[in-house]
Formats: C-alpha cells, sequence, structure tokens
C-alpha cells in the first residue's frame, strides 16, 4: 500500500470521526431519556475512530518516511499534512485530559482542513537540498509543529467559547463588533475550504494554464544569461505574471487570456501565481459563504451558537487556555532555541531575520503576551478567547504567509 493510501484512509476516517462528534453532540436533543450516556457513548465511538484515523495518518508519515530515505516534512506538503497530524495527536491529548466530546466538532475539523490544504501543493518526494540534510530537520520541525498543534487546540476551543457568549441579537456597538469578529473568523475558514475545493475540481477537470517568463540566471562560471522559466497554473489565470508570455491556456468560461497581469513590483516567475491564487482563494470564499448564508438565513455565527447551548464556559476556557500552556513551551523550544542551533550549523550565526526567524519571534512574543495577561491581569473568558482565535491566525501566516508571499530562507520548505 502507498503512502497516499495511508493518508487518503486517515483523512476518510477524520471525517467519519467527525460527523460521530455531531451526532454526540446534537444528537442528545433526541436521546431525552439518558441525554447524559448518549453523549458519552457517541463520544467514545468518535475519539475511536479518530484514533483509527491518526493510525492511518502515522502509516502515511512512516511509508513517506521509508520512500524518501528523510523525514517527511521538507515541503509544503509534506510539513502541513504533518502538521494537519499533530493537531489530531493535540487534541487526542486534550481530549482524555478533560473527555468534552464538543471540542472534537471543532478540533477535528481544523486538522482536516489542514490535510485538505495540504493536498493542494506537489506530492513529488524530492531530495533534501543541503541546507536540510541535517538531524536538526526531525528536532527542530517535528517540535514547532506539535507546539503550533496545540495552539490550534487552543484556537478551537477560543472559537468555540466566542460563539457560545457573544450575544448575537444584539444590536449595541460593542456587541455587533464582536459579532464581525466572529463572522471574519468563520469566513477565513471557509475561505480555506472553498480554495481547497476549487484546486480539486479544476485538478479533476484537467484544466491546465502555462506562462513564460524570463528570468535571470547565474551559472556556477559566475556568467549571467537570461532563461525562459515556465510557471504552471492549475486555477484559471485571472492575474498571468509580469511580462508572462501565454504559452498554453484552457478556455475557462470564455476567457483564453489573462485579463490582468501581476504590478510591476510583483517580479519574480511565481508572484503572480501567488496573487491569482489570493484572488481565488477571496473570491471562492466569498462565493460559499454567500451559498452558506442563503441556506442558514442568518450569520454563520448567530446560526452555530445555539447548538452550542448547555456547553460549560469555564471548561471551554480551561481547555483553551491549558492547550496553549502546554503548547508554548515546546514550540519555543522547536521554533526558537533548536532552530537558532541549526541556524548555526547551517549558516554560520544562530538569528538572521531572516522573514520566518522574525514571525517565529512574533509569535512567541504574542503568547507570551497571553499568558502574561492570563496570569497578572486576570484575562480571562472572552478576552482570552479572543486572544487565543487571533494568536492561531498569526501562526497560520507565519507557516502559509511567510512561506509562499514572502522570499527567505526558508521559502523552500514548510517549517
Amino acid at each position: 500500500m502507498t503512502s497516499s493510501s495511508f493518508l487518503l484512509i486517515g483523512f476518510i476516517v477524520y471525517n467519519l470521526a467527525f460527523l460521530m462528534f455531531v451526532i454526540a453532540i446534537l444528537g442528545r436533543k433526541w436521546a431525552q431519556d439518558n441525554p447524559i450516556e448518549h453523549t458519552r457513548k457517541w463520544g467514545n465511538y468518535a475519539i475511536g475512530a479518530t484514533i483509527i484515523g491518526l493510525a492511518g495518518h502515522a502509516g502515511f508519515f512512516f511509508t513517506r518516511w521509508y520512500e524518501a530515505g528523510h523525514i517527511p516534512t521538507s515541503n509544503m506538503y509534506e510539513f502541513m499534512t504533518f502538521l494537519g497530524m499533530m493537531i489530531i495527536v493535540a487534541f487526542i491529548v486534550v481530549y482524555f485530559i478533560y473527555r468534552a466530546p464538543v471540542l472534537g466538532v471543532f478540533a477535528v475539523p481544523i486538522g482536516i482542513i489542514i490535510i485538505g490544504y495540504a493536498s493542494v501543493f506537489p506530492k513529488d518526494v524530492q531530495p533534501l537540498i543541503p541546507a536540510l540534510q541535517s538531524y536538526w530537520l526531525k528536532i527542530h520541525v517535528t517540535t514547532a509543529a506539535f507546539g503550533e498543534a496545540f495552539f490550534a487546540v487552543g484556537f478551537a476551543a477560543g472559537l468555540m467559547y466566542l460563539l457560545r457568549c457573544v450575544n448575537f441579537d444584539s444590536k449595541e456597538k460593542g456587541d455587533r463588533k464582536e459579532q464581525r469578529g466572529v463572522e471574519v473568523t468563520i469566513f477565513s475558514l471557509v475561505m480555506i475550504i472553498a480554495f481547497v475545493i476549487s484546486i480539486f475540481g479544476f485538478n479533476a477537470s484537467g484544466y491546465h494554464a502555462r506562462f513564460a517568463n524570463d528570468v535571470l540566471y547565474t551559472g556556477k562560471d559566475g556568467v549571467e544569461q537570461t532563461i525562459k522559466q515556465n510557471v504552471d497554473y492549475v486555477l484559471p489565470p485571472i492575474f498571468k505574471p509580469f511580462e508572462g508570455e501565454q504559452v498554453e491556456m484552457k478556455p475557462f468560461l470564455g476567457m483564453t487570456e489573462a485579463p490582468f497581469e501581476a504590478p510591476s513590483w510583483m517580479k519574480g516567475s511565481n508572484a503572480g501565481r501567488k496573487l491569482n491564487t489570493v484572488v481565488w482563494s477571496i473570491a471562492g470564499g466569498l462565493i460559499l459563504y454567500g451559498l452558506l448564508r442563503l441556506i442558514a438565513r442568518k450569520p454563520l455565527g448567530a446560526a452555530i451558537s445555539p447548538l452550542l447551548k448547555g456547553i460549560d464556559l469555564e471548561d471551554i476556557d480551561e481547555i483553551s487556555y491549558r492547550a496553549i500552556a502546554i503548547g508554548y513551551p515546546i514550540f519555543t523550544l522547536g521554533a526558537l532555541i533548536f532552530a537558532m542551533i541549526w541556524a548555526a550549523e547551517a549558516w554560520g550565526r544562530f538569528w538572521g531575520w531572516d522573514p520566518k526567524e522574525v514571525w517565529a519571534l512574533i509569535v512567541f512574543l504574542y503568547y507570551a503576551a497571553y499568558l502574561h495577561l492570563r496570569f497578572s491581569k486576570g484575562w480571562q473568558g472572552k478576552r482570552s478567547a479572543w486572544l487565543a482565535v487571533i494568536g492561531f491566525i498569526v501562526v497560520m501566516f507565519t507557516l502559509v504567509g511567510v512561506n509562499l508571499v514572502i522570499a527567505g530562507l526558508h521559502s523552500y520548505s514548510g517549517a
């Protein structure tokens, strides 16, 4: 069995586990004779399925490791699938501490979304570049991802808290601001889902477009020369690369050429494709969000909120805080301390203000501020939940935005 088969099995079982968690929470309305027993039984089924899915996911990880000859965390596909696995592990750890099936309704889908997002990247096994040929790859990336996984669980619990306590019926200015904040957070998740659906859809249809750019290349002899570099698009090109030449393009809704060109400051063969991806993500998110709003006939936050009635807010607040408190020292070790040791070995310096280094430091300082405000200022409840939600958004920008948008020494990798 190939590594991709193991991942597919894990992905399918994760989805089944999510449905079981939903039944555990929503089904208690119909089990009026013994709702607590219903929740406990289906919660056990769901966590069992989650563990089975994790076993399939682990099969992918170790099979891929065997196929590649190195730990599979060296590019965006491998790292994001590994992060998805760590989110599930972190959720299972927190679940067995608190026994809260409702957390699975929010935490497991985050792992599913991350795995789905990973699948849009090239899946080919690639040899390690020289900078990654170190045992520190195993130590740095795995510990950093494990810490970030606990931040994801903290985010899930924080979002649950906000959905439970924000007054979606109020017209007060402060309440309206909170309603918009929750809705923006939900839209961000919907946008990622829409992007993944778009990629799968166009891949299935065989859509393809290609552009060529002149790229300045310096050979081993030090002589500079201009070469043509092809850029392949899976999504229909709304923006072509700056000064890019169209090589081929399948028509889409009558569109036979890209209507716009990436701005001049977005030079580089991949800049136009990245801008195109952002535009498609936002457009797809708006369409999917609009459809869901039509079905719900109200903001999605207001539609989800009643389903969480009966959830103990203090328990959810505690889960969010504990998850972040567990993840913070792990992240600090992996993303900062181990990373600086590896940087000293690979590049001869502990710190170089590379964009990824800077954003890892921002994440470290952000969660340090979270814990300080929690301990010293008594920021619990709603304020703590907002910090947990915003914090994971910062984490995701560090993982995705910095890697794919900002050029740097870490642009080749997923960590």
